[in-house]
């Protein structure tokens, strides 16, 4: 990636180029308050290596305890000692070789010469001043450029979203979908009135949950669960005693924050592929469950063979990589999304959907741990 191997390539250029200004600023200075003796380029050369050399280990050290992640008030004492001890270092390293320098360049003389340990701790001072101007100018790139990155984020966030909004008007709730609820709404308005106007709810609160996903970009598992219920509700009216499921949601699960229409997805994947295509239909189990403390885990079964197959009629193959994308870019590695056959039950497909259990505002629901089966 271009960006990856630039990265490398800017740091090299700055620090070379920022500590031979600092080597040159010291022989000009040399020059103007002192005299100019041609020791003094061979000098200021091993001046600039020893800070370019001290510097870059420091960086090695602060990359490799992740200093870049630790807030100011952890940063700062530990940003004062390492600059302090790489310039300590850079000096006591700087003075043994100006002094072997020295004894090269005039042994004769040596005794008149040699590095100016009296005025080592001026050197240090100096050298610690332009470590604290290094470290200021390493992580304010460092925070622009997390900044920049948090931005894309964003903008790749809200563009899944509003993918994902765009698929679910055309696939989730499909017009399939939606021409056969008004159908079987039809045939019971004259059959039974009551839960003919009882499908209608659950469409209208279906249809008014998919058409305000721009707006969210999290809700509550209360919320979706809510919907899926409306989901199943009506998908029951087609398939009729095809069609059984459970609802098994411990109450701590509730609050969980997950994308909109992300387990409406899941389940609908289980209805198209588990229970459609076989003429006894069978049972969705979706349960949400503490896996350990701050984890939720949710799973989806239904009967059948996981085979997945994007080039199968009606396979839009968009639909669970968005829900991937959508998970990682609110939640990184934190969240995850699997499908395969279920290791532990024969002939069944499992859906687990992995999130952190973030607090959202208070649901009003109170329990709701149920088991249901709509003929």
């Amino acid at each position: 990636m271009p960006h990856s191997s630039a990265r490398p390539r800017l740091y090299w250029i700055l620090q070379i180029g920022g500590w031979a200004a600092y080597g040159l600023l010291g022989g000009v200075l040399s020059v103007v308050f002192g005299k100019f003796r041609p020791l003094i380029i061979p000098i200021e050369i091993i001046v600039a290596g020893s800070m370019l050399l001290g510097s870059h280990l420091l960086r090695l050290y602060l990359r490799r305890h992740g200093w870049t992640r630790l807030s100011l008030a952890a940063l700062l004492p530990r940003l004062l000692l390492g600059n302090l001890l790489v310039a300590v270092g850079s000096m006591a390293l700087t003075g043994v070789l100006v002094t072997l320098l020295y004894w090269l360049a005039e042994p004769a003389s040596q005794g008149g010469h040699g590095f100016p340990w009296l005025q080592y701790v001026g050197y240090t001072a100096n050298s610690f001043f332009f470590m604290l101007l290094w470290s200021a100018a390493y992580f304010s790139l460092h925070y622009f450029d997390n900044l920049r990155q948090a931005e894309i984020d964003k903008w790749k966030l809200t563009a899944a979203v509003r993918d994902a909004e765009m698929r679910t008007l055309k696939a989730q709730i499909n017009p399939h979908f939606l021409f056969n609820g008004l159908n079987n709404i039809r045939a019971l308005v004259l059959e039974n009135p009551a839960r003919a106007r009882e499908m209608m709810t659950h469409l209208s609160d279906l249809l008014r949950y998919s058409l305000q996903l721009n707006s969210r970009e999290q809700v509550p598992l209360a919320r979706e669960l809510e919907i899926v219920a409306h989901y199943l509700t009506l998908e029951s009216l087609q398939l009729e005693e095809r069609l059984r499921y459970t609802l098994d949601v411990a109450p701590a699960a509730l609050d969980v924050l997950l994308p909109p229409m992300t387990l409406q997805l899941l389940v609908e994947n289980a209805i198209k592929h588990g229970i459609a295509p076989r003429p006894g239909g069978g049972c969705i189990h979706v349960s949400a469950q503490l896996e350990r403390p701050g984890q939720v885990l949710i799973t989806v079964r239904n009967p059948g063979h996981y085979l997945p197959n994007p080039a199968a009629p009606g396979h839009t193959g968009v639909g669970l990589p968005n829900a991937h994308e959508r998970l990682q870019l609110l939640f990184g590695p934190t969240a995850s999304l699997h499908i395969a056959d279920d290791a532990h039950q024969a002939n069944t497909v499992m859906a687990e959907l992995r999130l952190p259990l973030l607090a959202a505002a208070p649901t009003g629901k109170g329990e709701r741990h149920a088991e249901r089966s709509e003929a």
